[in-house]
């Protein structure tokens, strides 16, 4: 799948079958994410992938709106070291890898991580150590349903603006 597909058909999958998602696909996933723009090339980001059910449904117990990652098949929580621009660098990671496993036909769901109530949590389960902000925890998976619709998009007319913001 080129770019500018997987960017355009990108959707949230929160249902995911039972097949067990490759390890090379989820190698491919987390190269990709770790290619990803970075603040001062400081690159403060650490990737857990989690595939053992009991692991995910105890992280799906603790992330209040992701209680679908215990049914999804891995979950990858991005991590980011405490630096100047770690909410930045975590997320183009996170952007990274939802697109690198939709080129690879699979569905993704980002679940907010950095300054939830469980992202303490979620670092001492997953024993990454102390200085480390949970960014994102991403359900990965096949699809269960066919192609996702997902919520309508604003038009671009909508949020275009040439040399300045207007409203016309």
């Amino acid at each position: 799948m080129d770019t500018l597909t997987a960017l355009k058909t990108r959707r949230s999958v929160r249902k995911f079958t039972r097949e067990e998602v490759p390890e090379g696909h989820l190698r491919e996933i987390v190269d990709c994410a770790r290619l990803a723009a970075t603040a001062r090339n400081e690159q403060p980001w650490e990737f857990v992938v989690v595939r053992t059910p009991a692991l995910r449904g105890e992280i799906a117990r603790l992330a209040d709106y992701g209680r679908f990652i215990a049914e999804a098949p891995a979950c990858l929580a991005v991590f980011c070291k405490e630096t100047k621009y770690y909410l930045e660098d975590g997320a183009a990671a996170t952007e990274n890898s939802l697109l690198a496993a939709q080129a690879l036909g699979l569905g993704t769901c980002w679940v907010a991580g950095d300054k939830k109530e469980y992202a303490e949590a979620v670092r001492q389960l997953l024993g990454v150590p102390m200085g480390y902000k949970l960014i994102s925890l991403v359900a990965i998976g096949y699809p269960a349903e066919g192609k996702v619709a997902g919520p309508p998009k604003r038009r671009l007319e909508e949020v275009l603006h040439w040399e300045k913001f207007s409203r016309n």
